[in-house]
């Protein structure tokens, strides 16, 4: 009975919010909306923390709530909205604040949230398919809604559910330091998912089973894709291949796919199940961004740990792929302020990062520079960048190596990968 399920969501809701928690930094943002009229939506990809994150938004005032992911639902034979506003507000009273768990498994949800809005209610929305609800709202919730894109852990909040007291001044301490890049490794392998950080689960069984799950019910089973093979062995392939350089003709080949249409349509369903990223090249000619070939990242490393087929970690790659995943969470548009760029001689630069109409910083990530070729590698592609596109904040992101390299009238810095995420 619906009753029952919102009785027992109830006593669920109040359990979490029992829970230790950690500290998410995107909450003062969220907060900053809580109490005005728009319908707030977080959006990210499942079992990245959404559901504990609104529900201890909203800890401090009652609210009602219900999941639209529990598998008690599908033994409903259906239930009007009607019905479920009746049976919430029977068990909650004369509440207006609602928080609604990933609505887009409710059909029409979007007409049920409008009449929500119309009515007063001040409405919380998770949701885990990036395209479904962004479709939805810029038709039906236009100038209504304020998204909120959780991702999993940054390295900060990691830290805080390691209990790890934040020190600038760690890197003077050898044991501190010591357990600081310790910690940096375990975030680079593992990822941020909040159940590989505060339950220490098996990370490598955990995320190949999420992985799979997030393939079957967020891009298969939403889009009824009849060759779920292909897709399988899409997401395979782009995981296997991650901060690297694709092409749909080179992948629809290398598949055996029947269209490019058909590769650019499987890979927009991976990006919005919030499995992957697409990194466009620079260019200010919006026609060469098109059609060059764009680059794939992953949205948490230990995705990369679990599924991909490794004789031993790339760690300069996985350095890479925390780089973009970190500059997203810092709030940067993957794609509208974030590129990566080849020079006139085709040296690339690993990240373009544009505020408004200037580029403000450009960013090389490089594992160790202990090696002489190897620093001029980085180096050079750096300064030619620099010079074409008049950049001066020039950035080379190490394991643990901090100094300036001062040349042709440039400075370059170096920067720990640590110490940059902790900013």
């Amino acid at each position: 009975m619906l009753k029952d399920i919102v009785l027992r969501q109830k006593i669920k809701k109040e359990e979490f919010l029992k829970l230790k928690y950690v500290n998410r930094t995107k909450e003062p943002f969220a907060k900053k909306w809580l109490n005005s009229s728009l319908i707030k939506v977080v959006l990210g990809p499942r079992r990245a923390g959404k559901s504990v994150f609104s529900l201890m938004l909203l800890r401090d005032s009652p609210f009602m709530y219900f999941d639209f992911d529990d598998e008690m639902l599908a033994g409903e034979k259906g239930f009007t909205t009607d019905e479920l506003m009746k049976e919430l507000h029977a068990t909650y009273g004369n509440v207006t604040t609602v928080l609604f768990d990933e609505i887009q498994n409710l059909p029409n949800w979007e007409l049920f949230a409008n009449r929500l809005h119309r009515e007063g209610y001040n409405l919380l929305l998770t949701g885990s398919n990036a395209y479904l609800l962004s479709k939805e709202l810029a038709t039906h919730l236009t100038g209504r809604h304020m998204p909120i894109e959780l991702l999993p852990f940054n390295f900060k909040e990691f830290l805080r559910a390691k209990n790890f007291e934040i020190d600038p001044e760690y890197k003077s301490l050898p044991q501190k330091h010591g357990e600081l890049l310790n910690l940096m490794n375990q975030y680079l392998l593992n990822g941020g998912f909040p159940e590989v950080v505060v339950s220490n689960l098996n990370p490598d069984d955990y995320l190949e089973v999420l992985f799979d799950s997030l393939l079957f019910k967020d891009v298969v089973k939403r889009h009824n894709v009849k060759f779920s093979a292909q897709i399988s062995n899409l997401s395979s392939h782009l995981v296997n291949n991650f901060a690297s350089p694709y092409s749909l003709n080179k992948l629809k080949n290398v598949l055996s796919f029947k269209s490019v249409n058909t590769t650019d349509k499987y890979i927009s369903y991976l990006e919005e199940a919030y499995l992957v990223f697409s990194l466009l090249r620079y260019s200010p000619k919006s026609v060469n961004r098109i059609k060059s070939p764009k680059k794939v990242y992953i949205v948490d490393n230990g995705f990369i740990t679990a599924k991909a087929i490794q004789h031993s970690p790339d760690k300069g790659k996985l350095m890479e792929n925390l780089v973009f995943t970190e500059l997203v969470k810092k709030g940067i548009n993957p794609y509208r302020e974030l590129f990566y760029y080849k020079t006139q001689n085709d040296r690339e630069v690993d990240f373009v990062v544009k505020k408004g109409l200037e580029i403000s910083e450009l960013i090389q990530v490089c594992y160790e520079t202990v090696n002489p070729e190897v620093e001029k590698r980085e180096t050079k592609a750096l300064l030619e960048s620099s010079k074409e596109l008049k950049v001066k904040n020039l950035t080379i992101l190490t394991w643990d190596e901090s100094r300036e390299i001062q040349k042709d009238g440039k400075i370059i810095r170096l920067k720990p990968l640590w110490e940059w995420m902790m900013e």
